[in-house]
């Protein structure tokens, strides 16, 4: 159970400092779940929208709107894959969202 519970908390640390790193992305660090749910701006776009252009480009995410009125402009990432799938998922996520920024 150590084991488990650290390797989550590595993928946690991990997913949350990617996310946070990205411009217009604000990332809360949970306590207790197996997934994040990122404030994220792109301009112009739904929480919907942007959640399909990045299931587009290859990373499968909810759209906030899914959880409720409040959770518009959020996206929800689960963690329960590996690190190195969390990095490349990220890496592809950084890449869309640069793109639909502009950037």
């Amino acid at each position: 159970p150590d084991e488990m519970c650290a390797e989550f908390k590595a993928r946690r640390d991990l997913i949350c400092t990617r996310l946070n790193a990205m411009s217009g992305v604000q990332c809360h660090v949970p306590e207790g779940a197996f997934y994040v749910f990122p404030k994220v701006d792109v301009p112009g776009m739904t929480s919907e929208e942007v959640a399909i252009e990045l299931l587009k480009g290859g990373v499968l995410c909810s759209p906030g709107s899914a959880f409720g009125q409040s959770g518009e402009g959020h996206l929800r990432f689960a963690y329960t894959i590996s690190r190195e799938e969390i990095s490349r998922g990220m890496d592809k996520t950084e890449n869309v969202l640069k793109s639909l920024r502009g950037e």
